[in-house]
């Protein structure tokens, strides 16, 4: 386990990456010892350093849910983090590249939470408690909506682990979101498809049941493994519920566009 000194440290460090647009050099070779409570640690950090000087949290990301995923960075677990509001777009969005550390998209569904969802308001810690259920999902959110996710770094790429990935905000960068607001109970989210065009070509498509067999399945597992430490997710947030498609990059120019469908198209373009 790695001290609060050094916790701190790794927490400015890249508070500075994210101004600079300049990633660190990778974290595990230079903390042999890192662990992945460590690597939470430091993602907590780093957003209260972002919440002290003005941004606040809308909601949580869930990223590494599928296996084309999971097999593009060779993670093999689901990781978790924060979105603050300066990283919800609305569709239609011109993003400036240079904004980010060589962006790439991703398709995804947001769940808006009508009620909280996890551990008691006391916020007591109960190991016994049972998981959180994809049915405790669906009767707690006030309706699903198409997303698109831009991914950053603020830690190198080549050779990332599990430790960097969550300590750089699980490659959170922004969201954006459009379509067709639904209801959980008006389609089956399991078939909720997309095909994510870059300019005039298609480049992915993918359907939500990639996600952990339902895209439902990656708000449990957030909601149960936030509930181990005594923390839940809040009404009114939005969760990113993990990408059915493989992570696509795109220039300085290019146009994305996905549809999804009776759920509506997303779109942005980065200038």
């Amino acid at each position: 386990m790695l001290d609060e000194a050094t916790i701190g440290a790794i927490a400015d460090e890249l508070v500075e990456a994210g101004r600079t647009r300049t990633p660190v050099p990778l974290l595990h070779p230079r903390y042999p010892g890192m662990t992945v409570e460590d690597s939470y640690a430091v993602q907590q950090l780093w957003s209260s350093r972002l919440q002290a000087a003005g941004r606040t949290v809308v909601g949580r990301k869930i990223g590494l849910t599928s296996k084309a995923m999971q097999e593009a960075t060779g993670i093999t677990e689901p990781d978790y983090g924060v979105i603050h509001d300066d990283m919800v777009l609305e569709g239609g969005v011109e993003i400036p590249w240079d904004r980010y550390t060589h962006p790439r998209v991703e398709v995804e569904l947001a769940f808006r939470l009508g009620r909280d969802l996890g551990s008691s308001d006391l916020g007591s810690e109960d190991p016994a408690a049972p998981p959180v259920t994809i049915f405790d999902v669906l009767a707690a959110t006030e309706y699903v909506v198409p997303a698109l996710e831009i991914l950053d770094s603020r830690v190198e790429m080549s050779g990332r682990t599990i430790v960097d990935t969550i300590a750089d905000n699980a490659a959170m960068g922004a969201m954006v979101i459009g379509g067709r607001p639904v209801k959980v109970d008006d389609v089956d989210l399991r078939w909720v498809s997309a095909l994510l065009y870059r300019n005039a070509g298609i480049e992915e498509t993918g359907v939500a049941a990639g996600v952990l067999g339902h895209p439902a399945s990656g708000v449990a597992w957030l909601a149960t493994k936030l509930a181990a430490h005594g923390q839940r997710l809040r009404a009114g947030q939005l969760i990113l519920a993990g990408s059915f498609t493989r992570p696509l990059w795109v220039y300085q120019g290019d146009t994305v566009f996905a549809d999804y469908r009776e759920l509506g198209t997303v779109t942005c373009r980065f200038v």
